[in-house]
């Protein structure tokens, strides 16, 4: 993906598109530069054709220039959220959080990482994409924290355990050492930890952490904070939808990749509207 990528073209093809265009403008366009951030480094990490060390040099080079932009120089690279951080005041450490978590995937291919390892990695990709978009929604810093913080892992969980195969096929498995171990699962290669039956047990250790912090979501979201919430809302719902729909099938080989039905996702997003 280029450096000028169009932020608001690439989030017509997430889930979230709905979500966010019923955001305020400014708001809204926040929104996108920082999903075209994400997009971005994200692409650079996965990228399975670049070498490592010109990925993790294109990824230093992002932090350069954020470090430019926050220091009042050129922004280069970071043009694309320059104005969403002067006018949202969102924080260097949080960008920061993201490129150290895709700089993970690219220092090496992740297998079975430590459950503390897991978390901190989910902190970095997703509870710290969920900081920068809970001060473009307005929310106050204490519940923002709490919701970015167990969505983000949330939704973070749900998308390991809907990926198995996918992140299997490119040499990665972010299921836990220490639950795939309990299970018996040998840990050699991606893929025939992946072809373990066993893995089933395994994916709903996972499910279980994925649907406290669900939880502890909801409890944020049911206390009404201030804030433009419908996004949060949406990704809130989607995201339980298909944790319950993976848990209802389970994960035993071979899988089917829940995918979010579109026609579902217009009907929550008007029931959002509707509700507040």
């Amino acid at each position: 993906m280029t450096q000028t990528i169009n932020a608001g073209k690439a989030a017509a093809g997430s889930s979230f598109y709905a979500g966010m265009r019923v955001l305020p403008k400014a708001e809204r366009e926040a929104m996108y530069a920082v999903y075209g951030f994400c997009r971005i480094v994200d692409d650079i990490a996965d990228d399975q054709q670049g070498h490592r060390d010109a990925r993790m040099a294109e990824l230093d080079a992002w932090r350069h220039d954020l470090d430019s932009l926050y220091a009042g120089g050129a922004p280069g690279r970071a043009a694309l959220v320059a104005d969403a951080v002067r006018r949202f005041g969102l924080e260097r450490a949080d960008f920061e959080a993201v490129i150290d978590g895709m700089a993970t995937d690219v220092d090496h291919d992740v297998r079975w990482p430590t459950w503390d390892e897991l978390d901190l990695y989910c902190d970095r990709v997703a509870s710290a994409v969920g900081r920068l978009s809970v001060r473009v929604f307005g929310m106050d810093r204490a519940a923002g924290l709490a919701l970015a913080h167990h969505l983000g892992r949330a939704l973070q969980f749900t998308n390991i355990l809907r990926d198995i195969d996918e992140d299997a096929a490119i040499g990665r498995v972010y299921l836990p050492a220490e639950a795939l171990t309990e299970a018996g699962i040998a840990l050699t290669t991606p893929r025939e930890v992946a072809a373990d039956p066993r893995i089933d047990a395994v994916a709903r250790q996972v499910a279980v952490r994925a649907q406290e912090h669900f939880r502890q979501a909801h409890a944020v979201l049911a206390a009404r904070p201030r804030g433009h919430l419908i996004a949060p809302r949406l990704m809130d719902a989607v995201y339980a939808r298909i944790l319950q729909q993976m848990l209802q099938v389970g994960w035993a080989p071979p899988r089917r990749r829940i995918k979010t039905n579109k026609l579902l996702l217009v009907a929550t997003v008007l029931w959002l509207l509707v509700k507040n």
